[in-house]
């Protein structure tokens, strides 16, 4: 799998950068540090002009890749989907039970992250750590039907409904299925915020997955059983 993994590469909706950040090493450096200086900082308290000072660069060179630190926000959160849903992919590909399937892919959907030495320039432990902290503030905008148009959205929505059509697969009778599958991508995150932020409400242990959570609730919700 980990073979496989290098030779692919992560398609990003070219509308959301300039200039591709993959085509130089500035780009890349720029991807790599932003994700560092984000995790550091937050993305409130995060510019361009910073992450110049950090990469030693202009802030004008920056803004040749991204138009605004909320684009640059939307191209991480979609590299991290986009390599999210490959890990997927791979995962269940050999699969032929339903029941097994979903299984593991709530697994690979809520699971701590760890390093992928695949992409030398983006650490997507740290990257795992924005999502948790910042994703809602990419689509928490007053933009977001003309951005979700513009397909910024797509490559999330295509996991919601690869994990949509996997709980359909395990119970055809369930009617709620996007509604679980949105719960369960969603619900992680928030998840593992709450073990991070609000330890006295979170009944998660300090490194401990929300994964057994939520597999409680879709076998129950589903009646259904790993063992089918």
């Amino acid at each position: 799998m980990q073979s496989l993994f290098s030779n692919l590469k992560i398609t990003i909706n070219e509308n959301i950068y300039l200039k591709d950040p993959e085509s130089s090493d500035l780009g890349k450096r720029i991807v790599e540090h932003s994700i560092l200086l984000i995790d550091t900082i937050g993305f409130d308290a995060f510019t361009f002009k910073k992450l110049g000072e950090q990469i030693g660069s202009n802030e004008s060179s920056i803004y040749r890749y991204f138009e605004s630190k909320h684009m640059l926000l939307l191209y991480l959160s979609s590299w991290y989907w986009a390599w999210t849903e490959y890990q997927l992919v791979f995962a269940i590909n050999n699969i032929t039970n339903p029941v097994k399937k979903l299984d593991i892919a709530i697994d690979t959907l809520t699971k701590t992250t760890i390093e992928d030495c695949n992409y030398k320039h983006i650490n997507e432990v740290v990257l795992k750590r924005i999502i948790i902290h910042e994703y809602c503030k990419s689509y928490l905008t007053k933009k977001v039907d003309e951005e979700n148009n513009e397909g910024y959205f797509s490559i999330y929505k295509r996991i919601v409904v690869r994990l949509k059509d996997l709980i359909e697969n395990a119970n055809k009778d369930y009617n709620y299925a996007f509604c679980l599958a949105n719960t369960i991508i969603e619900g992680a995150l928030h998840q593992h915020y709450i073990k991070d932020h609000f330890k006295s409400i979170s009944g998660l242990q300090p490194n401990e997955a929300p994964t057994s959570f939520f597999k409680d609730i879709v076998f129950k919700t589903l009646n259904i059983s790993i063992h089918e």
